[in-house]
C-alpha cells in the first residue's frame, strides 16, 4: 500500500473488534551513549529523558491516539514510580483494570548509541507479579484482539497466563516475543503456538525462530513458509527501513516501508505492533494493517523517546508529505 493509499484508507479506522492489552508499564530512563560500557568501564551517559514506557503501554499509547479504544491490563502499583505512571496515564485519558498495593512498578534503563540502536538494563516491579484474581478480571468478549509479549510470556508467571491463554475462547492473540522469544522453553511455545496466535518478530528474533525451523536466518520469505507450515499461524517479520513480511494461509508478501529520519528506535516495535492491532480491530486484511504498522513506526523513529506514537492527525498529515516526496 502506498502512502497515498494509506492516507486515503485512514478515515475508516474505527473499531470493529475489541482489543485487550496486557502487560507492562514501567519507567524508561533514557540516556545517549557514545559507546556500549564493557566490564570494568566508566562511561558517562547524557540523559534525554525520563519516560513512561514498556511494550503494553507503548502498545496502548499508539492505539489510544490512533483512536482505538482497548482495555488495558497493565498492573499499576504503588511507589515513586507508580506514581509517575499513574499520572501520566491519566492525562492521556488510559485506564487500566489492574491496580495493587503490593510494590512498586519496575523501570528501565535505555541506552541510545549513536546510530540509533537502543540497549535495555531492565528492573522487574509489580507488573511481574500476574496472578489469577487480575486474571479473573478481564471478561474478553469473543472476537478480541489479545496483545502479549514474550516479557511476561518467558518471565515468572509465564505457566499462569499459558494456562489462561489456552482457557480463553474465540479470541486472538497477537504476540510480540522480543528478544525473550530464546528464553521460553521448547514445551511452553508449543502450548503457546497451538493457540494459533499472530506473532510479530524483528530481524534478529527471527533468525532465532528459523534455527529451529530449519532454515537459513537471512531466507525471511523461507522463515515465513517454514512457520506457516510448522504451526498454521500467521507470521510478521519487520525488517525496519526494509519494510516488514508477512504470512498467512491466503499471501505472503512484503509490506513497504515508509521513508523516515531515523533518530531513535526505541519503542518501534511497539508502535508497530500498535498500528498493526488498529488495522486488525478496524476489519483491515493483515497486509494492510501491516502497512498501517510501517508508517506507524516510521513516525516513531523519527522522534526521540518511546512515548511519541502519533495522533491520526498527526499520521495523516506525514503520509501527506510522505505522498509528496514520492
Amino acid at each position: 500500500m502506498k502512502a497515498s493509499d494509506l492516507h486515503a484508507r485512514l478515515p475508516t479506522l474505527a473499531a470493529k473488534r475489541p482489543v485487550c492489552v496486557l502487560g507492562s508499564a514501567v519507567i524508561d530512563v533514557i540516556a545517549d551513549a557514545y559507546a556500549l560500557p564493557w566490564r570494568g568501564c566508566d562511561i558517562e551517559l547524557q540523559q534525554q529523558s525520563v519516560n513512561i514506557g514498556g511494550c503494553a503501554l507503548n502498545i496502548a499509547l499508539t492505539l489510544s491516539r490512533l483512536g482505538i479504544a482497548a482495555k488495558n491490563a497493565l498492573p499499576i502499583g504503588q511507589g515513586t514510580w507508580a506514581d509517575i505512571i499513574r499520572a501520566s496515564l491519566e492525562k492521556q485519558g488510559i485506564r487500566s483494570e489492574i491496580h495493587t498495593n503490593s510494590g512498586d512498578n519496575g523501570w528501565c534503563l535505555a541506552l541510545v548509541e549513536p546510530d540509533g540502536e537502543r540497549t535495555f538494563m531492565s528492573f522487574r516491579g509489580v507488573e511481574h507479579q500476574w496472578n489469577q484474581t487480575w486474571l479473573d478480571q478481564l471478561q474478553l468478549a469473543p472476537g478480541t484482539l489479545l496483545s502479549l509479549s514474550g516479557y511476561q510470556l518467558a518471565g515468572p508467571c509465564a505457566e499462569l497466563l499459558v494456562s489462561w491463554l489456552e482457557s480463553l475462547k474465540e479470541v486472538t492473540a497477537f504476540i510480540d516475543f522480543g528478544p525473550r522469544i530464546a528464553d521460553i522453553p521448547a514445551p511452553l511455545l508449543a502450548r503457546i503456538m497451538a493457540c494459533k496466535p499472530l506473532v510479530s518478530l524483528n530481524r534478529q528474533e527471527a533468525a532465532i525462530a528459523a534455527e529451529g525451523l530449519n532454515v537459513a536466518g537471512d531466507d525471511i520469505e523461507g522463515i515465513c513458509r517454514a512457520w506457516l507450515e510448522r504451526y498454521a499461524s500467521p507470521l510478521i517479520v519487520r525488517l525496519d527501513k526494509q519494510g516488514a513480511w508477512f504470512a498467512s494461509a491466503e499471501d505472503i508478501a512484503l509490506a513497504a516501508p515508509f521513508p523516515a529520519q531515523v533518530v531513535d528506535t526505541i519503542g518501534a516495535g511497539d508502535s508497530h505492533a500498535g498500528g498493526t492491532l488498529a488495522g486488525l480491530a478496524a476489519g483491515w486484511s493483515l497486509g494492510d494493517a501491516v502497512c498501517l504498522g510501517n508508517a506507524v513506526a516510521s513516525y516513531v523513529v523519527s522522534h526521540r523517546g518511546g512515548d511519541c506514537a502519533p495522533l491520526i492527525e498527526q499520521l495523516t498529515e506525514a503520509l501527506l508529505f510522505a505522498n509528496k516526496d514520492v
